[in-house]
């Protein structure tokens, strides 16, 4: 069987709202369940990683948090190479908003996958910031480019994974600009999205009014929307993995507790076939 990596992100619920203690043992059941390689989270403290994930992972946090200590962070089962952050203060609207950022880790893949960039990405969440959005998805994927050009010219090159809570649905220019459906500031780039690869034509919304966390929630309006994403990059003939599967976890509430107001997204990632770009 090909080596399968496993990446999963999630925005908890900052542990103020909704009884976090037993919010807290339902998301960890979940995700200890899953055995992810891989795991980006939103909303947690300094300490929720290792709380929700147990012992022997490599956390990375964000560059900064908010007052109340909350914020986003990276975690890895393999202890990274080199790990990058910048803040993502693109205006004066982001820069109130101080959790906008973006961490990058650079680990080994599992078995014969090779080197992986794993990147984190947490933009402005304000319905009406698409303009930060758009802003800090162009600064992310600068600093992506950056990164890969610092590299040693004869290394192997990484698989770039890209996640987390984009705040934004999928023909947000934002978003569109990330998969390569229009290009923003005089550039382009191309993340194949692993929700439409793996389950093309449903919806999958992550924000969803069907979750009692969100109609309790100060967005209790929400029509629903797909704004968690597990993206991976594309070079000139398509991405370097390919998406062997791809879920929403935790939608369904656990012994009567719902886990968050918003469904997490795990994806299976593989060695494709054929390398992109050499003829059968």
């Amino acid at each position: 069987m090909a080596e399968r990596l496993r990446v999963l992100t999630m925005n908890v619920l900052a542990p103020e709202y909704a009884d976090w203690p037993r919010r807290r043992r339902v998301i960890a059941d979940e995700l200890r369940a899953l055995r992810p390689d891989v795991v980006a989270l939103q909303e947690v403290t300094p300490g929720g990683p290792a709380e929700l994930l147990g012992e022997g992972w490599h956390i990375t946090g964000h560059p900064h948090r908010g007052p109340d200590g909350v914020g986003a962070a990276l975690a890895l089962r393999r202890p990274p190479r080199a790990v990058h952050r910048r803040d993502l203060f693109v205006t004066d609207r982001a820069r109130a908003q101080p959790w906008c950022g973006v961490a990058a880790a650079e680990v080994p893949g599992p078995g014969e996958m090779g080197p992986l960039l794993v990147v984190h990405h947490k933009p402005s969440w304000p319905y009406d910031h698409e303009r930060e959005r758009e802003l800090q998805a162009v600064s992310c994927a600068r600093f992506v480019e950056e990164i890969l050009a610092g590299r040693d010219a004869d290394a192997a090159p990484p698989h770039v994974l890209l996640l987390g809570d984009f705040d934004a649905a999928p023909d947000a220019a934002s978003i569109r600009f990330l998969t390569g459906r229009q290009s923003l500031d005089g550039r382009s780039v191309c993340y194949r999205d692993a929700w439409p690869a793996a389950r093309p034509g449903e919806p999958g919304h992550t924000f969803s009014p069907r979750n009692e966390l969100v109609r309790a929630g100060d967005m209790a309006g929400d029509p629903g929307r797909r704004i968690d994403y597990v993206m991976v990059r594309c070079g000139p003939h398509g991405p370097s993995l390919d998406v062997a599967a791809c879920d929403r976890v935790l939608v369904d509430p656990v012994a009567g507790v719902q886990a968050s107001d918003h469904y997490g997204v795990v994806a299976d990632l593989v060695l494709p076939a054929r390398e992109p770009g050499r003829w059968a």
